[in-house]
């Protein structure tokens, strides 16, 4: 008899809804169209879209473009990019700006009712007046206006007659609320600048809060999922939907996600893109979806580290190294096998005939049988890894060594007999024999090696730029620094290596986006950025072979 299934406590709350006979289950995200959704984000998608199908029900996207000055169509479109990507298609798309007629009505309503004010304090004025959590704040000498001068001060600063930051619209609440957000929060703020949808038609725009919970009653959304920072403005939400007797959505919060040697506010995440830190929002390094994709991350592996990390009520962080594991777990079922030489050393087989190829089978993804084999070319000289053979290797080196022997992959048995080094004493090139009759495992004695190595053929061998990337931070926390720093003083300056390689011919064929194995080095993928390199082939290394997790994860 199979286990229950497991619910997180959104799940049990929307089956005790169901249970209680209100079956409609209606999400939104509503990502805000100032940045580039991060992985953060794509927890939220995937919990948002995945209650909406395990339930029959709907997922709205709606942007929350409610300040001009810092949002962008740019954002728009990549944000929709994101979401597809993954593997999701909203039931409805709305922005709050659809929504900018009716909620200067509502605002109108509450001033009307005495529960909102025009207030003429400067930014600062207001900052200090809201006083600390130990002290109250302090009414403002605007609070008591007529409601009709109210009114009238509002639709002036609709009409544009009030400069940046002259008047706001606040709630009328209580100064002295020991949630400080209720100490008479801002509705409406003037912002003189051109909105992406809406250009020129307003000068006033909402505040999140203010926007937020009406645009989730106009759109009838019943669970209003959101990050844990968001439960001490729930009060607000639902003081706005009270007061004006709309529709009660209703707001629940989940612990927002935090990964180790990862920064995940769009600020900083901003200010490593304009300060030249990366080279752009889908650099491979950044945690954002698009350079996710870009390093050669699947939708896959995305949702089943959300699925994971799963969906909790208190705030934890959780290792990088999980996210990698899951990406190397989709991988090593899908991604087809290449062999590629990232640091060549030159190997001669001296008593291969001279000008002679033949063709090695190989294999092309041992985890599908579906995918095939290829032919990998083989001549009388090859490309192996420089640190597969050492001169005096310690104990347990089942590499080349001098006089020593190991198999090529799926190819023969070569012996190393001499090495070739130049003036300065480094080592430029091997020369070895091999084994004519070892071809496919065997050997023509019934010798066994221990050591197999990758190789390329050195006339077949097609030129790359490989991208070796490795975590942005070198700290665990990028926030913690000594008294003074900041975050930047945490860059891992080897966070990106470029090498030149030498790849087998098939992945000169290599098509954007494309993943392989590039067998016992890591998983890579073709870029599809325009590249750097002219007509070489660019490569994204996503993740190394070495699979740290998995200790974590037995444990």
């Amino acid at each position: 008899m199979e286990s229950p299934e497991k619910l997180n406590f959104i799940e049990e709350i929307i089956e005790k809804s169901i249970a209680d006979g209100e079956p409609r289950v209606h999400t939104r995200f509503p990502p805000e169209p100032n940045g580039y959704l991060h992985i953060g984000h794509a927890k939220s998608i995937c919990l948002n879209f995945g209650l909406a199908k395990k339930y029959g029900g709907k997922c709205n996207l709606r942007f929350d473009d409610t300040n001009p000055v810092k949002e962008d169509v740019e954002y728009v479109d990549s944000i929709k990019e994101d979401i597809r990507w993954l593997g999701f298609e909203w039931a409805e798309e709305h922005y709050a700006s659809d929504y900018f007629e009716q909620l200067y009505e509502w605002a109108v309503e509450l001033i009307r009712k005495g529960l909102a004010y025009v207030d003429d304090q400067t930014q600062e004025e207001i900052r200090i007046g809201r006083g600390t959590v130990t002290r109250p704040g302090v009414n403002s000498p605007w609070r008591d206006r007529s409601v009709e001068e109210n009114l009238r001060l509002f639709a002036e600063m609709r009409e544009g007659k009030y400069k940046d930051g002259e008047k706001v619209l606040r709630a009328k609440i209580d100064m002295a609320h020991p949630n400080m957000l209720l100490r008479d929060p801002l509705m409406y703020r003037i912002i003189h600048s051109h909105h992406h949808r809406t250009g020129d038609k307003w000068c006033i725009y909402p505040m999140y809060d203010y926007a937020h919970g009406e645009s989730d009653s106009i759109e009838k959304i019943t669970h209003s999922v959101c990050t844990l920072e968001f439960d001490v403005h729930r009060p607000l939400y639902d003081w706005f939907i009270e007061k004006l007797g709309i529709f009660p959505s209703r707001q629940y919060e989940f612990a927002r996600l935090n990964l180790t040697y990862t920064v995940m506010s769009k600020r900083k995440l901003l200010q490593l893109v304009k300060e030249g830190y990366v080279s752009g929002w889908d650099d491979p390094r950044m945690p954002t979806i698009s350079g996710l994709r870009r390093r050669g991350y699947t939708p896959e592996s995305i949702r089943m580290f959300a699925e994971k990390v799963g969906v909790a009520k208190r705030d934890n962080i959780i290792d990088l190294g999980l996210l990698e594991w899951c990406v190397r777990e989709d991988l090593n079922k899908t991604a087809l096998r290449r062999m590629a030489v990232l640091n060549p050393l030159k190997v001669v087989i001296a008593n291969y005939p001279e000008g002679q190829t033949e063709y090695v089978e190989c294999v092309n993804n041992p985890e599908d049988p579906e995918a095939g084999r290829r032919k990998v070319p083989f001549s009388r000289e090859v490309y192996i890894e420089r640190d597969d053979f050492m001169e005096e290797p310690p104990k347990k080196f089942f590499r080349l060594r001098p006089g020593g022997e190991v198999r090529l992959r799926y190819g023969y048995i070569i012996r190393c007999d001499e090495v070739i080094k130049d003036a300065s004493g480094e080592v430029v090139e091997l020369r070895c024999t091999y084994d004519p009759l070892s071809l496919g495992g065997g050997s023509s004695d019934g010798r066994k090696v221990k050591g197999i190595i990758h190789w390329v053929s050195a006339p077949h061998a097609v030129p790359a730029e490989v991208m070796l990337f490795d975590r942005l931070f070198a700290a665990e926390n990028p926030d913690e620094t000594v008294e003074g720093g900041t975050f930047l003083d945490n860059l891992n300056p080897d966070s990106l290596k470029t090498v030149r390689a030498w790849c087998e011919p098939a992945l000169g064929e290599a098509q954007p986006g494309e993943k392989f194995q590039f067998e016992r080095l890591g998983y890579f993928c073709a870029d599809t950025a325009p590249s750097s390199a002219g007509c070489v082939p660019v490569f994204n290394r996503t993740a190394t072979l070495k699979d740290s997790w998995a200790k974590i994860a037995a444990k």
